[in-house]
């Protein structure tokens, strides 16, 4: 059996380091992917989409189907809450409506007696009664949120419906992606109010300008997170919305407006899922923006 000259083993040496650097590179390039996960879960950002490139096919594989686990768990976090706060608000606004119906019904009565009309106690009656109307009518505003009609799934050409928008705010600046014809299945009505809801919320933000489009291709056949959907970015550049607020703003009643009743996010989210959809705010904006909102629509 022939040995291999010098030179042999010294190429032979120098593959097996290249190897070698290679293998605990690829190790540390996926220890640090394992990092990413654990803070995404740590921090219960479920959105996460870790790159595919770099791997082997099995590894790319599991890291595909890591990333749908994830946008998966968040679809159905999204879905626990929505109907936690739905559950929530049903409770909350029979029972506060089931206390002032008599409070209105008595001080209506004592209004209309001859003993307090003329008195000092009318018009002490009056505003209990004019107090307990409008918690009436504040209350009854949020039952929206719980007597929401089903969606009518029909199907859509998402490009022709987006460039009608602009037409309900002619003041702003509108930067409109979408060039090829694509259709979707959704409630037209419902993602016309969605779209309305968010570009209202950005022109009492101070936006001049507002950009519609699709989100860039994933690695998986440029559909995201799922096959049977797709996402499309609506993008701002009013006042940011600020790190501490960003988590709550699709929680009903919550606001940061001195008039504001907290449930326009809350309710468009609710259309998105009963459409088959969803809609969260996006981590980073698009270029250019200062706020950006993912709506995930059916196709």
């Amino acid at each position: 059996m022939a040995l291999l000259p010098i030179g042999g083993w010294v190429l032979v040496a120098i593959v097996l380091v290249i190897l070698l650097f290679l293998f605990i590179r690829h190790q540390r390039l996926l220890s640090l992917r394992a990092h990413l996960m654990r803070e995404a879960l740590h921090n219960h950002d479920f959105t996460f989409r870790l790159p595919t490139d770099r791997l082997f096919p099995g590894e790319r594989d599991l890291q595909e189907a890591l990333n749908d686990m994830g946008s998966e768990i968040n679809r159905l976090l999204a879905r626990s809450e929505v109907e936690s706060w739905r559950r929530l608000t049903r409770v909350l606004t029979h029972e506060i409506m089931n206390s002032v119906a008599p409070i209105q019904s008595i001080t209506q009565a004592y209004i209309s007696s001859p003993m307090v009309k003329g008195t000092p106690l009318e018009e002490g009656m009056r505003a209990i009664y004019d107090t307990s109307l409008g918690l009436s009518t504040f209350v009854d505003s949020y039952r929206k949120l719980t007597l929401l009609q089903p969606a009518d799934i029909q199907p859509l050409d998402l490009r022709q419906f987006v460039r009608t928008i602009p037409t309900l705010y002619p003041d702003l600046q509108w930067h409109i992606g979408l060039d090829a014809p694509t259709s979707v299945d959704t409630d037209q009505g419902m993602l016309r109010q969605v779209l309305t809801n968010i570009i209202k919320n950005a022109v009492e933000a101070g936006a001049r300008s507002v950009d519609i489009r699709m989100a860039k291709a994933s690695g998986n056949g440029g559909k995201q997170d799922n096959a049977s959907t797709m996402q499309m970015l609506v993008s701002n550049d009013g006042q940011p919305i600020a790190t501490e607020v960003a988590r709550e703003i699709f929680i009903p009643f919550f606001t940061t407006k001195k008039t504001g009743q907290g449930i326009g996010l809350a309710i468009a989210r609710q259309m998105m899922m009963a459409c088959g959809g969803n809609l969260w705010l996006a981590d980073t904006p698009v270029a250019g923006f200062h706020t950006t909102f993912v709506l995930e629509v059916a196709v």
